[in-house]
């Protein structure tokens, strides 16, 4: 398993070994233990910059996920994550959360994402969210989003 990480944010060599362990731990939880994944640990300004290029969104956001195979998850190489650090650590304050708290729920999603899993049906939100509750141990980002969980 290969997992490059890399992070231009400013403090984000202090969340950087955590986030190597806990994708490492989250894949072998997922039964793909030997799959390989980037990890991008970034600001609000670079995450806004991919949104925009890759999915004409012009706004930043919390992760991206870009699988590397159709259909997703068929490869050794699942593809690649951006995480907004920044984001991460303004709804870790507002929720309680320590940021390596945050960046997990992000993880699992964007993980969930590049094996193929979606929310924009309210059946298939339910799943994704039930899959993150269940590798969180806690409310994922999915079900927090949804009013009685339905879809956004």
């Amino acid at each position: 398993m290969t997992i490059e990480l890399r992070c231009d944010h400013p403090s984000g060599a202090a969340v950087a070994r955590r986030v190597r362990a806990r994708a490492r731990a989250l894949l072998a939880a997922l039964g793909r233990p030997e799959a390989g994944l980037s990890i991008l640990l970034t600001t609000d300004g670079r995450i806004r910059t991919l949104n925009r290029r890759w999915r004409e969104v012009d706004h930043a956001t919390d992760v991206l996920s870009f699988p590397a195979d159709d259909p997703p998850g068929s490869g050794p190489h699942l593809g690649d994550l951006a995480v907004s650090l920044d984001i991460a650590g303004r709804r870790a304050r507002r929720a309680g959360r320590t940021i390596g708290e945050e960046v997990d729920r992000y993880l699992v999603h964007g993980l969930l994402h590049l094996l193929g899993h979606d929310h924009l049906r309210p059946a298939q939100a339910r799943e994704m969210a039930r899959r993150e509750d269940e590798l969180l141990g806690r409310v994922g980002m999915v079900a927090e989003s949804m009013d009685g969980r339905g879809s956004r």
